[in-house]
C-alpha cells in the first residue's frame, strides 16, 4: 500500500539525505546513497543501497519504498529500473541555490512537513543575504574553482554563486550555465591566462594533490600558485547541491579568500 506522506523513503543523493535529518524526517528514511556522510550518524543508522550512477535495485526493492528521491539524468537508468518496478520516484535536478533552496522546500511538501522546510530554506536565504552584505576589501580576489584534474572541469552553478556569496570573483562564471560536466572541460591554458589569486579544488572523492596543480606547464607563476593559496575543500562540503553547501562548503569558501577575516 502507498502512503502519504510516505512513510519509507529511499534517498539515492546525499542532499536529500541531509534534508530530511534536517527536518527531523529521518524515521522516514530505509536506504541512502553510499556517499551520505551527513549527518555523521547516517552510516550507522541508514544501509547503503547505491552509488552515484549505480544502485542495488534488489535491495532498494525489498525496502518496500513509498518514494525514492533521486537526482538528473545521470540517475536516469536507476530511475527506469525502479519505475518500471512501480515505486513512486521524483527526481531533482538543482544546479544553483535557487534550486536548493526549491528542493529543500520540495522534499518538506513531500513529507508533509512543509511549514518546517520553509522556514529551513528562510535560514539560508537569510544567512546567504548576511555573508553577502559583508564588506570586504578590494578589489575582489580573483577564484578558479577545480571540481576535476583530468581532464580540468569547472564551473558549477551553485559554487560560482557562492563564491561570489563570499566576497569573490568567478574567474570563469559563464561555466555556470553549463549542467553538463561535460560541458565544463576547460584548458589549461585558459585558467593560466585568468591569473587567479585563489585556487579552490574539490575532486570529487579523491583527496587533491595541490603539488599536480602548481606543477602544470605555466602555472607556477600563477598568483594563486605563488602565494600558495590552493585550498582543497572537501567533496561532501561543496559538490553536493543541499544544505552542506549554503553552510559548511560557503564557511569554507569564506575562510579561503578571506584567512585572516
Amino acid at each position: 500500500m502507498r502512503h502519504f506522506p510516505p512513510r519509507r523513503i529511499v534517498c539515492l543523493t546525499e542532499e536529500t539525505v541531509e534534508t530530511l535529518y534536517l527536518l527531523g524526517e529521518q524515521d522516514r528514511i530505509v536506504g541512502v546513497s553510499g556517499y551520505a556522510v551527513r549527518p555523521p550518524q547516517v552510516r550507522r543508522e541508514k544501509p547503503r543501497v547505491s552509488a552515484f550512477i549505480s544502485a542495488d535495485i534488489p535491495k532498494i526493492l525489498k525496502l518496500e519504498p513509498d518514494l525514492v528521491l533521486a537526482f538528473s539524468d545521470l540517475q536516469a537508468e536507476i530511475v527506469s529500473d525502479l519505475v518500471r518496478a512501480g515505486v513512486p520516484v521524483h527526481v531533482f535536478n538543482q544546479r544553483d541555490i535557487a534550486g536548493i533552496l526549491a528542493m529543500i522546500r520540495t522534499v518538506g511538501a513531500l513529507v508533509g512537513a512543509g511549514d518546517r522546510a520553509d522556514q529551513l530554506a528562510t535560514s539560508y536565504e537569510e544567512r546567504l543575504a548576511a555573508i553577502a552584505s559583508v564588506t570586504r576589501p578590494l578589489p575582489k580576489p580573483k577564484v578558479y574553482f577545480e571540481e576535476w584534474d583530468d581532464p580540468l572541469i569547472s564551473g558549477i552553478g551553485w559554487v560560482s554563486e557562492l563564491i561570489e556569496i563570499a566576497g569573490g570573483e568567478d574567474v570563469l562564471p559563464n561555466l555556470r550555465f553549463q549542467h553538463a560536466a561535460k560541458d565544463r572541460i576547460i584548458s589549461p591554458d585558459l585558467v593560466r591566462e585568468t591569473t587567479p589569486d585563489v585556487i579552490l579544488a574539490s575532486w570529487c572523492g579523491k583527496k587533491v594533490v595541490p603539488d599536480r596543480i602548481r606543477n602544470r606547464p605555466g602555472w607556477s607563476e600563477l598568483p594563486a600558485v605563488r602565494n600558495n593559496r590552493i585550498v582543497e575543500i572537501k567533496s561532501p562540503l561543496i559538490l553536493q547541491p543541499g544544505p552542506a553547501s549554503l553552510t559548511d562548503g560557503l564557511d569554507a569558501i569564506v575562510a579561503a579568500l578571506w584567512p585572516s577575516g
